[in-house]
């Protein structure tokens, strides 16, 4: 787990989205390397493709579609796996979704449920569940506990562990430095859009 700590503004965002597809900005430059080889990743189709995962600090503007019910913003960014010749597999898209719900512990009457009508902290298990059922090799999770209560930050910590454990590259960016120093296995401090410092837990 990577922690990347800094003050609002400091550009972490900025760098989460830039690497997700070149979602931020039109005049982004670097290069991506994943399993030593450089990655070619022009937009976010390709950002998935490549095992790239985003999971938004603004989870209403960006990362849900409210008026959908939960099943539909668990498969969305992984519709290819639930179709067949370009035709959706309903019967799988509920398996699924249920598979999710209870795997993530989303309290809900059922999958059928819209998502707008769901509590913060369900809601932001809801987008978990869509990407890691799109099975990322590498998971950015901006402001994952942003205006969420105490026992969903619990299980959303206990998910980002378990994630870790089966070998996934996490990507955290917390408001909070005590969610930095819990989770992380080595900190990146960045300021004014660039990195400043690196650290590893113990010394942080």
């Amino acid at each position: 787990v990577i922690g990347i700590a800094g003050l609002m503004g400091a550009g972490r965002t900025e760098l989460a989205m830039s690497i997700f597809g070149k979602s931020y900005g039109t005049r982004i430059s670097g290069t991506i390397i994943k399993d030593g080889k450089q990655l070619v990743i022009n937009n976010v189709v390709d950002a998935i493709k490549n095992g790239i995962g985003y999971v938004t600090e603004d989870r209403k503007e960006q990362g849900l579609i409210l008026t959908n019910d939960i099943r539909k913003n668990i498969t969305l960014a992984s519709l290819g796996k639930i179709s067949d010749k370009g035709i959706l597999d309903e019967y799988k898209e509920i398996k699924v979704s249920k598979e999710y719900v209870e795997k993530i512990n989303i309290k809900a009457p059922s999958i059928f449920h819209k998502t707008s009508n769901l509590s913060g902290g369900n809601q932001q298990k809801v987008m978990l569940a869509r990407w890691i059922y799109s099975d990322p090799d590498v998971l950015i999770l901006d402001e994952p506990t942003r205006g969420i209560d105490v026992g969903a930050k619990y299980e959303i910590y206990t998910i980002i562990n378990e994630l870790a454990a089966l070998g996934k590259a996490i990507i955290i960016i917390p408001s909070e430095l005590p969610e930095v120093l819990g989770l992380s296995d080595r900190i990146y401090v960045m300021n004014e859009g660039k990195f400043v410092g690196e650290l590893t837990r113990d010394n942080a």
